[in-house]
């Protein structure tokens, strides 16, 4: 099975191998740890949609990653994250298994400072091994070597948890399948919720980098403006089938979804929400015109 990482203009390389099934107990994550774990309804933890934009985020100071470094105050420390990035693309699902996830630097033309960040993470292989138990349909593969934690993934966890002390296992995008797929699986992640475990989607609603400006503070096109608030709008009535089903069917869509590596990290944050979660929108704007850093939060 090789990995897939399609390649995109400063911002990912091209493609890598990815093999390997992690050697771990024959146990459930879920049932070793229920019984510190589990939790009431009204404890349920979040899932987070973050649009990441620039890995510039990372080093600068704005509004945005203000907003991210307030973020952890607004609901309990989680045992672990499930993030799904952008920036790992497959043939087929994988998890990342090791336990020591290395930091991946997957972009070129920028600082040299941006080379040097690190976040020495823990992994979670157990967490990884209960992912792949408990989801038969599709099959998950365990990835314990090729991958780590790409910059759709730190970039944003610096801000968040810049201790690097919670363990974080990364779920990578099959670009073979539909959006309504991650939304399905996504919907069979949902059991973690209860066992401590932050589900993250790291990406951005609108993401052009054919339109980008390069002053991160233009002004937004107005195709992309149009697109962002379809998506407030449906997602405020809950109407998640429009959004996996009709997004590309506007020019502003099209304009504002190119490739929808970016847009599907928000369908497993739609289909690991339930119908009591409440909505709130941590963070609205724009970042270079053509990127939405639309950030929400279900909970």
């Amino acid at each position: 099975m090789s990995l897939l990482n399609q390649g995109r203009r400063k911002w990912i390389t091209g493609i890598a191998g990815i093999s390997g099934l992690a050697a771990l107990g024959s146990y459930f994550w879920s049932q070793k740890k229920s019984e510190n774990f589990n939790m009431s309804d009204s404890q349920l933890m979040p899932t987070l949609f973050i649009g990441h934009g620039s890995p510039m985020n990372a080093i600068e100071k704005n509004n945005f990653t203000q907003t991210l470094g307030d973020l952890a105050n607004n609901f309990q420390k989680p045992k672990a994250i499930l993030m799904i990035s952008a920036h790992w693309m497959t043939r087929g699902t994988w998890v990342t298994s090791m336990a020591q996830p290395k930091t991946i630097h997957d972009f070129y033309g920028f600082p040299e400072e941006l080379f040097k960040v690190n976040y020495p993470a823990p992994g979670m292989p157990e967490l990884a091994l209960a992912v792949r138990q408990n989801i038969s349909q599709p099959p998950i593969s365990t990835d314990d070597h090729q991958w780590g934690l790409d910059h759709g993934t730190w970039s944003i966890l610096k801000h968040i948890y810049p201790h690097a002390d919670i363990p974080v296992v990364q779920l990578s995008l099959d670009m073979s399948q539909p959006a309504s797929y991650h939304f399905e699986l996504g919907k069979q992640l949902q059991f973690l919720r209860k066992q401590g475990v932050l589900i993250m989607g790291s990406g951005n609603i609108v993401h052009n980098l054919g339109e980008i400006e390069w002053d991160s503070t233009a002004k937004p096109y107005d195709w992309a403006i149009e697109f962002d608030e379809w998506m407030k709008k449906n997602l405020n009535d809950r109407n998640f089938k429009s959004i996996y089903s009709d997004y590309e069917k506007t020019s502003a869509g099209k304009l504002s979804v190119p490739t929808p590596d970016h847009f599907y990290p928000l369908m497993y944050v739609l289909g690991a929400s339930n119908n009591t979660d409440t909505l709130k929108f941590d963070f609205e704007g724009f970042q270079n015109a053509s990127i939405s850093m639309r950030c929400m939060r279900f909970g």
